[in-house]
C-alpha cells in the first residue's frame, strides 16, 4: 500500500509543482548535485553537514537526518544537506539554534535571474513516516516533522482550547528547502495523520511538499509558520492549529471534503500579546487534487474553512478556487457547535475561478477592500517590518500557483 502512496504522490508533485518549484539564490550551488568523486558539500555554507542514505558515501557523517540533528549542540546555526532518496523516519526539532535543511536538486537545474521565472522540477529528497492516530493518542504523535521545544509543548489536546500552555520557546529559525515531507500512512478513511507540527517555534518552508489527508499541516501554539512556492495535500481540515501561518504562492490540493480546508482555534492573546493568530493564505490556488476520491469529492463539495473555536481567523488573499468549493464558503465546526459566532473573522479578497464567486457566502464572511485588505500582510501579521527568520531572497513567481 505504501509503494502505490508513494507513486501517488511523486505523480501528484509532478503534476502540481510543475509551475511551483524554484530556488534559493543562496543555497543553489550547494544544492546542485556533483559529479562522482566531487564532495557534495561543494558551495555549501562552512560547517554544512553531509546526509546520504549511501551507506558506501565517503562525504557523509550521517546516514539518517534525525541523527544528524541529534548529534547538533542546542546553540548555534547549523545547514544539514540532504542527499536524494526516501527517509523513513520521523524528524524531531528540539533545539533553539537556527537549523537549515536543504535538499539536493538534480545537477541540470538553473537558477531563474528574476522572481517571475518559472523552474518546474520535482524534489529528489522525500522525508516519510506511517503513523496516523489511534484511541488515546495526542494527534502530535503522529507528525512526521515535528519542530516544538518539547513533546508536552507539541501535544495538541482536544477540544476547543487545545492542550495546557507551556512556559517554553523552541526554536527561533527553522527552514527547509525542496523537500517533501509525506504520511502514507493516510487515506480518506484514515483518521488524523499529522505531516507538520511546529509549536512554540518560527519555521518556514520553500518550494516543498506536505501530503497527507487528515490534519496535514499544524501550526500550534506560539509558532509562526511560512510556507512558499509548496503544494499541500489533505481532505479534512488539513490546514489546522493555533499559532500564525503564513502560505504564499502554495497549492492547496483537495484530495477529498471533509469538514473544512482550514480549522483554526483562536485566542485572546493574553499569552502573545500583539500575535495575529491566524491562517492566511496569499496569491495561491485550490483545486482537486488528481488522486481525488471520486466518490466523495463532486463539484462543491469542499468548504474553505470551519471554526475549531469561536475565536479563529482565516483570510484567503487573491486565491483562486475551482469547482471543488462550496458556493457558501464555510461551515460551523459539528453539530456540538452549530453556528458560526460573529467573533470568529473570516475573510476573502479577489477571490477568482469557479469557486470563488463570492455572492453566496455566508452572512458573516467579510469581503475585504482594497483599503482593508492591506492591513493583511507579512509584516503586519508577523508583526516584524522584516521578520529575519524569512528568506525573502527565494525566487518563486509572483503570479497564482496553476495546476
Amino acid at each position: 500500500m505504501y509503494t502505490s502512496i508513494l507513486l501517488a504522490t511523486v505523480g501528484l508533485i509532478l503534476r502540481l509543482a510543475t509551475d511551483v518549484a524554484a530556488l534559493s539564490p543562496q543555497l543553489f550551488s550547494c544544492q546542485v548535485q556533483k559529479p562522482t568523486g566531487v564532495s557534495p558539500l561543494e558551495g555549501c555554507p562552512s560547517g554544512t553537514i553531509f546526509v546520504s542514505q549511501n551507506q558506501a558515501d565517503p562525504f557523509a557523517r550521517f546516514h539518517s537526518i534525525q541523527d544528524a540533528i541529534r548529534a547538533l549542540p542546542g546553540s548555534g546555526s547549523f545547514v544539514i544537506l540532504v542527499g536524494a532518496g526516501e527517509y523513513h523516519e520521523t524528524i524531531n526539532v528540539t533545539r533553539r539554534g537556527p537549523l537549515t535543511l536543504v535538499g539536493q536538486i538534480a545537477a541540470e537545474a538553473s537558477l531563474p535571474s528574476t522572481r517571475t521565472a518559472n523552474i518546474s522540477e520535482s524534489n529528489l529528497v522525500q522525508i516519510w513516516d506511517n503513523k496516523f492516530v489511534v484511541p488515546g493518542m495526542d494527534d502530535a504523535d503522529s507528525a512526521v516533522l515535528s519542530v516544538a521545544p518539547s513533546r508536552d509543548a507539541a501535544l495538541i489536546g482536544a477540544g476547543p482550547t487545545g492542550a495546557p500552555l507551556q512556559p517554553l520557546s523552541g526554536n527561533a529559525d527553522f527552514k527547509a528547502y525542496n523537500i517533501d515531507f509525506q504520511n502514507r500512512a493516510a487515506n480518506f478513511s484514515i483518521s488524523q495523520a499529522l505531516v507538520t507540527d511546529i509549536s512554540y517555534a518560527n519555521a518556514s518552508f520553500y518550494g516543498c511538499s506536505f501530503a497527507s489527508y487528515q490534519d496535514t499541516w499544524y501550526t500550534g501554539r506560539n509558532a509562526s509558520t511560512y510556507v512558499v512556492d509548496s503544494v499541500i495535500f489533505g481532505q479534512t481540515d488539513y490546514l489546522f492549529g493555533f499559532g500564525t501561518a503564513w502560505f504564499e504562492d502554495v497549492v492547496l490540493a483537495n484530495r477529498a471534503c471533509g469538514g473544512g480546508i482550514v480549522a483554526w482555534k483562536g485566542t485572546n492573546q493574553t499569552a502573545a500579546p500583539g500575535n495575529r493568530y491566524g491562517a492566511y493564505v496569499s496569491n495561491s490556488r485550490i483545486a482537486r487534487s488528481p488522486d481525488a476520491n471520486a466518490t466523495v469529492v463532486t463539484a462543491g463539495r469542499c468548504f474553505l474553512g470551519r471554526p475549531w473555536n469561536d475565536l479563529a481567523t482565516t483570510v484567503f488573499l487573491r486565491t483562486n478556487m475551482d469547482d471543488s468549493i462550496r458556493p457558501e464558503g464555510w461551515t460551523p465546526f459539528n453539530s456540538d457547535r452549530p453556528t458560526i459566532i460573529n467573533t470568529t473573522f473570516y475573510a476573502e479578497y479577489k477571490s477568482s475561478g469557479a469557486g470563488g464567486d463570492t455572492t453566496h457566502r455566508i452572512p458573516l464572511e467579510h469581503l475585504l477592500s482594497d483599503e482593508e485588505a492591506r492591513k493583511f500582510t507579512v509584516p503586519l501579521v508577523f508583526g516584524e517590518r522584516k521578520p529575519s527568520w524569512i528568506d525573502f531572497s527565494y525566487i518563486h513567481r509572483d503570479t497564482p500557483a496553476t495546476v
